[in-house]
């Protein structure tokens, strides 16, 4: 494909728009439910580390300016979402998981810097490929915890569908943008080539799985009724209410008034 510096930004920029906006759907969701049960903090630690090790390798390679702001935000916001799910998830106080959140932050980002300054002058091809490759581990790593998570509930909660959506977007943006630039860069297309399938996965097994254990549960509420409506006193209509032994003398009493 022909080299298009303005194609290349333009779609850098949208992969960059829906990586540095897919978090946000999964954030606010926590947020508002309260509650990180489902999403796997393992898949958000991962991903937030791995924002870092591929921001290294984006500088490095000097990929478009979209595609090297993209990690930086994408890293932020995972670590965020790792916070709630330290907060919500266990009985720490709110400081200490913000601190946790934060200094994890904090310290990814000052080893970015180092690594850039430490192998930018070297341009070491061997640690340039292992940034890249290594980020890939991480985010299939986190994915695979967050597979773990679904096949023991039977379904997809506390994810964001929404999330996935866009984040399956980000990953084909950020691929066109790569297939515009001079020379193709093959880590990371395998990058962001993964996250789109991968996240399919996930997609895929909200739109199978999810409906089936709706059906469980309501067949489960349905064997309840049953049973209580069984276990029930003889000669006594399931849900009538038992009145008690001075209502049951007033009403007697009223009886006994002729009409």
């Amino acid at each position: 494909m022909p080299t298009n510096a303005v194609a290349e930004n333009v779609l850098g920029t949208i992969g960059t728009i829906c990586w540095t906006a897919q978090l946000i759907p999964q954030v606010w969701k926590s947020y508002r439910e309260k509650s990180t049960q489902g999403l796997s903090e393992w898949l958000v630690l991962c991903w937030g580390v791995s924002g870092a090790v591929f921001g290294v390798y984006a500088v490095i390679q000097n990929l478009n300016i979209p595609l090297i702001i993209q990690p930086q935000l994408f890293g932020f916001l995972c670590l965020v979402s790792w916070g709630q799910c330290l907060y919500y998830n266990s009985a720490r106080p709110k400081w200490m998981s913000f601190a946790m959140s934060f200094g994890t932050i904090v310290a990814l980002g000052g080893f970015e810097v180092g690594m850039i300054f430490a192998i930018r002058p070297s341009l070491n091809d061997h640690a340039i490929q292992f940034f890249g490759i290594f980020s890939s581990v991480l985010l299939v790593l986190g994915l695979v915890s967050q597979y773990m998570e679904i096949y023991q509930r039977k379904e997809v909660v506390g994810l964001s569908i929404l999330f996935m959506a866009i984040d399956m977007l980000g990953g084909i943006f950020s691929d066109l943008s790569l297939a515009f630039k001079p020379k193709f860069d093959e880590v990371a297309a395998v990058l962001y080539t993964l996250v789109v399938a991968m996240d399919g996965l996930v997609v895929l097994a909200a739109l199978v799985l999810n409906p089936r254990a709706r059906r469980r549960r309501r067949e489960l509420e349905l064997a309840a009724a049953d049973d209580s409506s069984m276990n029930a006193p003889a000669g006594e209509p399931s849900g009538s209410v038992v009145l008690s032994p001075s209502r049951q003398r007033t009403r007697s009493a009223h009886s006994a008034i002729p009409e």
